[in-house]
């Protein structure tokens, strides 16, 4: 089998709300886990070749690996077209998988545009990541594939030729001008009756009728809403519809470098990207989903505040044990692939900051008050309390040595920091704001004398360390210190310089540094590259950031995606996709830029 050659950015989204699927420029479903996003991929070959599962749909006579002449989202949606001009006619495959009522469903409609185009399409299912090949037979006029828990049936309507052939469903069908075939793909547990059928027509009107009510209800009405309904639409798509959890990509170990090692699995909901996540939607309007999102994390979060997690499952669960999956490649060829992921044992200290500044946050956007809320955030309180002052993993998740990051002890005084501003507000709130407000001090006093570097005027990553970190491009956004500070300036003059390639920004250096304990190097990384624009706005640098976040917008792929990072100098773009904090960091800064908001 030949392995994939496609690109990142050659991916575009599906979903129904639970789960994903990646569907490449050349009509091929190469990414597909069923029920949920953290489920096994029953097609792989994302991270594989063919043989590890994928689903292609093409014109016959554009050949194996044939490209797309153009596709886009239908309007305000997650409805994909894709338009193939060929030398007897036109074509349009509709990819999409609505709203799930009993099972998901994948729907793939075929309607011709022009002349007659003979069509193929290619199913090989692979269930448990590429690895299981499903028995395969006909009933009902569908063809059915089991393979332990896993179940999945494939009809088209009409019925077309369908055969099997090399461990693979194939079938061939010619469409004229105006008609249509459309097929379905249905996942059930092997052990249940069949679920009720999908019309897929029906299916397609509902699925417009849905994104379109949802995409209207977006308040931002500014130069750049093209560029914000789309991120929307795609954080919208990364939720976990019965929970609210918010996954941080559809996909597992997409590389930070071609080739490289450092491949993780982030199909799972991350407590730092709490804050952000609630801003951004809280400043496009969508209050419901703001809500869903903070219940999720009072869920989540509940306990013992010394078992406080960095991320968890798409139902709050705790255990995500790593494993690598030897039988797959890797995309083009990058070892190892993991599912799980080990950084969910480790102590990031700013966690505790990111839940307390969620909470505040909610709280200000005026979002109905849980009772428990506050008992929550002042265990964690307590706790950071305790061990503020120890060293930790950081939000980068480093797998080197603990250090004292100052990101970490920053949002150490942000928990602080809320909780204080929280009693003020509310005096008849049970807490300590004496004691909160010299804990407050005392972290800023540290930071200030032993995270800043005077010689050079900047913060760096961590106590005693010449290296500098991307994260320190948020002081002022979270009103550590007023953007007009001197050393607020230098920061920002001193990342943009040293961390900066081609004008956007990695999160550190990996230039011999043992930082992170990997090998390897990675590229810019997108969201700290919005932070960038972010903070020049905030030191008066207007004109600057915008012209650095129109750059951002122009890496975005044909359908306006974005992964997690990007290779300036291969012009490509890295790591799992789409990446729930590059679309949240798009957002957000699209929303400063056009109101002003201020830090803190």
């Amino acid at each position: 089998m030949t392995q994939r050659t496609q690109r990142i950015e050659d991916y575009a989204l599906i979903g129904d709300l639970q789960t994903a699927a990646l569907v490449g420029r050349d009509g091929s479903v190469d990414w597909l886990c069923l029920p949920r996003f953290d489920s096994a991929a029953c097609f792989a070959a994302l991270l594989g070749d063919e043989n590890n599962g994928h689903w292609r749909i093409a014109p016959a006579e554009v050949g194996h690996f044939g490209q797309c002449d153009r596709r886009a989202y239908l309007g305000d949606s997650l409805i994909l077209e894709t338009f193939w001009e060929t030398r007897t006619g036109t074509v349009k495959v509709v990819d999409f998988m609505p709203q799930r009522d009993q099972a998901p469903d994948v729907v793939r409609i075929v309607e011709g545009l022009s002349g007659t185009v003979e069509m193929d399409s290619v199913l090989r299912l692979r269930f448990d990541y590429g690895h299981v090949v499903p028995w395969m037979r006909r009933a009902d006029g569908h063809r059915v594939a089991i393979a332990g828990p896993d179940s999945v049936w494939l009809r088209s309507e009409p019925e077309v030729k369908t055969w099997g052939q090399h461990m693979s469903t194939r079938s061939s069908f010619t469409v004229g001008e105006g008609e249509k075939v459309a097929f379905v793909l249905t996942w059930h547990a092997s052990h249940q009756p069949r679920p009720d059928l999908c019309d897929p027509h029906e299916a397609l009107e509902q699925s417009v009728a849905d994104w379109q009510e949802w995409a209207g209800r977006c308040q931002y009405q500014g130069p750049y809403r093209e560029a914000v309904i789309r991120s929307l639409i795609t954080l919208k798509a990364l939720t976990y519809a019965p929970t609210g959890g918010i996954v941080a990509a559809a996909t597992t170990s997409l590389p930070e470098e071609i080739g490289g090692v450092r491949n993780w699995d982030y199909r799972y909901c991350w407590l730092r990207d709490s804050t952000l996540t609630l801003e951004a939607l809280l400043s496009a309007g969508y209050l419901e989903e703001a809500a869903h999102w903070r219940d999720w994390l009072l869920r989540a979060v509940a306990g013992d505040p010394a078992d406080l997690q960095i991320m968890y499952g798409l139902a709050g669960e705790r255990r995500l044990p790593e494993t690598e999956l030897p039988w797959l490649k890797g995309h083009l060829g990058s070892t190892p692939v993991r599912i799980g992921n080990a950084a969910v044992d480790q102590l990031q200290l700013d966690v505790y900051g990111e839940v307390v500044d969620s909470l505040f946050l909610a709280r200000e956007a005026g979002l109905k008050s849980e009772s428990h809320a506050w008992n929550i955030q002042l265990s964690l309180l307590g706790f950071l309390e305790e061990r503020w002052r120890e060293p930790d993993e950081g939000l980068w998740e480093v797998r080197g040595p603990r250090r004292h990051f100052v990101h970490s002890k920053v949002m150490a005084w942000v928990a602080a920091d809320r909780a204080v501003r929280t009693l003020e507000a509310e005096p008849k709130l049970r807490g300590a704001a004496a004691r909160w407000r010299k804990m407050r001090d005392e972290v800023h006093k540290e930071v200030c004398e032993k995270g800043f570097d005077p010689v050079r005027n900047t913060f760096t990553q961590a106590y005693g360390s010449t290296e500098l970190d991307a994260a320190t491009l948020l002081i002022p956004r979270v009103g550590f210190l007023p953007p007009d500070d001197p050393r607020v300036v230098g920061t920002v003059d001193a990342v943009r310089e040293e961390l900066g390639v081609n004008g956007f920004v990695r999160r550190y250096s990996t230039d011999g540094t043992t930082v992170d304990g990997l090998p390897g190097d990675e590229g810019t990384f997108l969201v700290c590259s919005f932070w960038l624009a972010d903070a020049l706005r905030l030191t008066g640098r207007e004109d600057e950031a915008r012209e650095l976040f129109e750059r951002l917008l122009d890496l975005r792929n044909d359908v306006g995606l974005l992964a997690e990072e990007y290779d300036p100098v291969g012009e490509r773009q890295l790591g799992n996709f789409p990446q729930a904090f590059s679309h949240i960091g798009l957002v957000a800064t699209a929303c400063a830029l056009e109101c002003g908001d201020e830090a803190g």
